[in-house]
């Protein structure tokens, strides 16, 4: 049996999900999280208290408790296979894919950033710039950025990041005091959106560029 489990009010304890104190066994350890085939490797051979904290709408495990004796023969198992020369040359193959994917979709993102920036053939080389940036920013695996979710159409994530990327670079938003009421930070994020896409129009319909233009600042 797996069973959820929160840190407890006092250290070395755990709290239930019907708010029951727990103490762990003496012969019991915890796992971090980090390592999966660990953790599956103990999971399928023993009952564990998988320990779980909120962050934000999110619960994310940070580990698991469980027989030290099984967590101690589920890690020489595991580090066993991964010394053979097989194993290694299975990884090496998983990590190329795994680069290669990686490329591609760097590729298509950009290609999307600069289809949503649509900037005049007069600022090509701008646009490039620009999108070179926003995406060096946003694509980075473990980002916890935009474009790394598979929720919305890659379009709609290059068009969250340039919005993203304006907001921070061309407005005052970093430094503004926004107020503790709930919905406030979104409305002020929507109404930068708007000054946001405001200052690429200029570069969309070819115009002659203030120098006091934000954008221009940044990329300059």
């Amino acid at each position: 049996m797996h069973r959820i489990v929160q840190p407890g009010r006092l250290p070395g304890t755990l709290r239930s999900e019907s708010g029951e104190e727990l103490t762990p066994a003496a012969d019991w350890a915890f796992l971090p999280a980090g390592d999966a085939a660990i953790t599956r490797s103990v999971k399928a051979q023993t009952d564990t208290w998988v320990v779980q904290i909120r962050r934000g709408k999110r619960l994310i495990s940070t580990g698991i408790w469980a027989k030290e004796a099984t967590i101690l023969a589920a890690q020489q198992e595991v580090e066993a296979k991964r010394s053979t020369p097989e194993y290694e040359g299975r990884r090496q193959k998983d990590l190329a894919r795994r680069q290669a994917r990686h490329n591609a979709y760097v590729d298509e993102f950009c290609a999307e950033v600069i289809h949503f920036l649509d900037f005049h053939p007069r600022y090509g080389q701008m646009a490039s710039l620009l999108a070179g940036k926003i995406t060096a920013h946003a694509t980075p695996v473990g980002s916890g950025t935009v474009a790394r979710t598979e929720r919305i159409p890659v379009a709609r994530r290059a068009e969250a990041a340039v919005i993203a990327w304006l907001r921070h670079q061309t407005t005052a938003y970093d430094s503004m005091r926004i107020a503790r009421i709930k919905g406030k930070r979104k409305e002020v994020r929507r109404e930068l959106a708007v000054k946001s896409v405001a200052v690429l129009q200029p570069y969309r319909q070819g115009l002659d560029i203030a120098a006091h233009c934000p954008l221009q600042k940044t990329l300059a």
